[in-house]
C-alpha cells in the first residue's frame, strides 16, 4: 500500500484555511499541516475594518473554524510559526528553529504585508497599520468620543477604518496622496460620492497630500504634519497606503515571479508540486484574457478551493471574475469585474447619485469591464457579472436609463 500524502498549506488565513477544509471535503485522508504565522486561529481579514471595528460583529466571527474544526478534521495546525525556507528539490520547508516538513505537495497562501509610512516618527507606538487582529482590538479599545485618529490613506481600508472611528465618535483626519479617496480604483465620477460621503460625517479630508513627519511626545503620538505644512493633531494614526505580496517564500523556491507568484487557471506554480492561492496569486485568468493578481476577500475565499482541487488532481479552473464590497455609515457597495487605472474610456451612471443609490459602471470600446451598485440590494451585483461575462457591445445611453432593463441594454 502507498504511504499516506503530505499536504502542507503555509499561510493561516481565509486561502489556506478554505484549502484544507476542500482537502478534507474532498475525501483526502493523507497528512495536511497548516502553518500560520500568526498565534490567532485562522481568520477573515474584512471584519477588521467592518464589523469587529464597528463594534457590531463579535470577535469571534472573524474566524474561519473554531479551534475543535482542526481536531475533528484531523488537521495539524501549526500557529504562531515562520516558515523561512522551502527546499522545493527536496520537497521541505523549514520552520524557524530548524524543523523540516516534507511534502508532496504545497500551497502558499502567504498573503499581503502592509506598505509602510515613510517619514520621520512613523516608529512611534500609537502609529498602526491595521493587518491582524490584534490591531483591531488596540484601535477598539482607543475609538471613543475625543480620541483623535490621523488616517493615511483614502482606500478602502483606510475609508472604512474612519468610517467606524467616526461611528464611535472619535475625531478624524485623512490624509490622501490623491486629489479624491479612491481615485485611482473608481476614477473621479464615483470617487466624488466617497468623498462627500465622508465630509457630510465629519472626516477632515486632507486630499492631494501626504505625511512629512510624526510628531510625538513621550514616544506617543500628538500631530501629523503634512506635505502643504498642515499640522494635524492627533492621538492614533492609521495607516493605509497599499499592501506587498508576501512573495519571499515563493522566490526561495525559484518559482516563477511577476507582480505576484504566476500561476495557470489551477493555481499551479512553475513548480507542479507547488500552488498558490490568495493575494500572492497572479492568475492567467481564463475569463479577462490575461494575468489579474486581487488583493481581496473573494478571491481568498473562491481561491483555496480550487487549488486544493488542483493539488488532489482534479481538473479545475478559477474563473471568477474579482469582486468586492464595503459599508460605510449608510451605503453599502458591491464591486464586480476588472476595471484597473487605464483600462476603460468611458464610466456610466446609472440611478439616483445624490441620494446613494445608483448603479456604475466602465466600459472599454462599449464593452462592460466592471461595475458597482450602491445601495440597490434588490438586484445586487448579478446582472452587472452578466454584462461582464457575455463581452457584448451596450448603448451606453440605454445602460444608464433605469427604465431600461440591465439585461436589455
Amino acid at each position: 500500500m502507498a504511504a499516506a500524502q503530505t499536504f502542507v498549506i503555509v499561510g493561516g488565513g481565509l486561502a489556506g484555511a478554505k484549502a484544507a477544509e476542500t482537502l478534507r471535503a474532498e475525501g483526502f485522508d493523507g497528512r495536511v499541516v497548516l502553518i500560520a504565522g500568526e498565534a490567532e486561529l485562522p481568520y477573515e481579514r474584512p471584519p477588521l475594518s467592518k464589523g469587529y471595528l464597528l463594534g457590531s460583529d463579535d470577535r469571534s466571527k472573524a474566524l474561519v473554524h473554531h479551534r475543535d474544526w482542526y481536531t475533528e478534521q484531523d488537521v495539524e495546525l501549526r500557529l504562531d510559526t515562520r516558515v523561512t525556507a522551502v527546499d522545493s528539490s527536496a520537497h521541505e520547508v523549514e520552520l524557524a528553529g530548524g524543523e523540516r516538513i516534507g511534502y508532496h505537495k504545497l500551497l502558499l497562501a502567504t498573503g499581503s504585508v502592509p506598505r509602510r509610512l515613510d517619514a520621520p516618527g512613523a516608529d512611534l507606538a500609537s502609529v498602526f497599520y491595521l493587518r491582524e487582529l490584534p490591531d483591531a482590538d488596540h484601535l477598539l479599545d482607543v475609538l471613543e468620543p475625543g480620541h483623535r485618529v490621523a488616517v493615511v490613506g483614502g482606500g478602502w481600508i483606510g475609508l472604512e477604518v474612519a468610517a467606524a472611528a467616526r461611528t464611535h465618535g472619535a475625531e478624524v483626519a485623512l490624509v490622501e496622496l490623491t486629489d479624491l479617496p479612491l481615485l485611482p480604483v473608481l476614477g473621479p465620477e464615483v470617487a466624488q460620492v466617497f468623498a462627500e460621503l465622508h465630509r457630510e460625517h465629519g472626516v477632515d479630508l486632507h486630499l492631494g497630500t501626504g505625511i512629512r513627519e510624526v510628531i510625538g511626545a513621550d514616544g506617543r503620538v500628538v500631530a501629523v504634519v503634512t506635505a502643504t505644512g498642515a499640522e494635524i493633531m492627533a492621538d492614533t494614526v492609521v495607516v493605509g497606503i497599499g499592501a506587498r505580496p508576501a512573495l519571499e517564500l515563493a522566490e526561495m523556491a525559484g518559482l516563477a515571479v511577476d507582480d505576484g507568484v504566476l500561476v495557470d487557471a489551477s493555481l499551479r506554480t512553475s513548480d507542479p508540486d507547488i500552488y498558490a492561492a490568495g493575494d500572492i496569486a497572479e492568475v492567467d485568468h481564463p475569463s479577462l484574457g490575461g494575468r489579474v493578481r486581487v488583493e481581496h476577500w473573494a478571491n481568498a475565499l473562491d481561491g483555496g478551493p480550487v487549488a486544493a482541487r488542483a493539488m488532489l488532481g482534479h481538473d479545475v479552473s478559477y474563473d471568477r471574475l474579482p469582486y468586492f464590497f464595503t459599508d460605510q455609515y449608510d451605503l453599502g457597495m458591491e464591486y464586480i469585474g476588472h476595471a484597473p487605472p487605464g483600462s476603460y474610456d468611458d464610466v456610466v451612471l446609472r440611478g439616483d447619485v445624490a441620494g446613494r443609490a445608483f448603479y456604475a459602471f466602465w466600459l472599454s470600446a462599449g464593452r462592460v469591464l466592471a461595475g458597482m451598485h450602491v445601495n440597490l440590494w434588490d438586484d445586487g451585483v448579478g446582472p452587472v457579472e452578466a454584462l461582464v461575462r457575455s463581452g457584448r457591445t451596450v448603448d451606453a445611453s440605454k445602460l444608464a436609463d433605469p427604465a431600461v432593463p440591465i439585461d436589455q441594454v
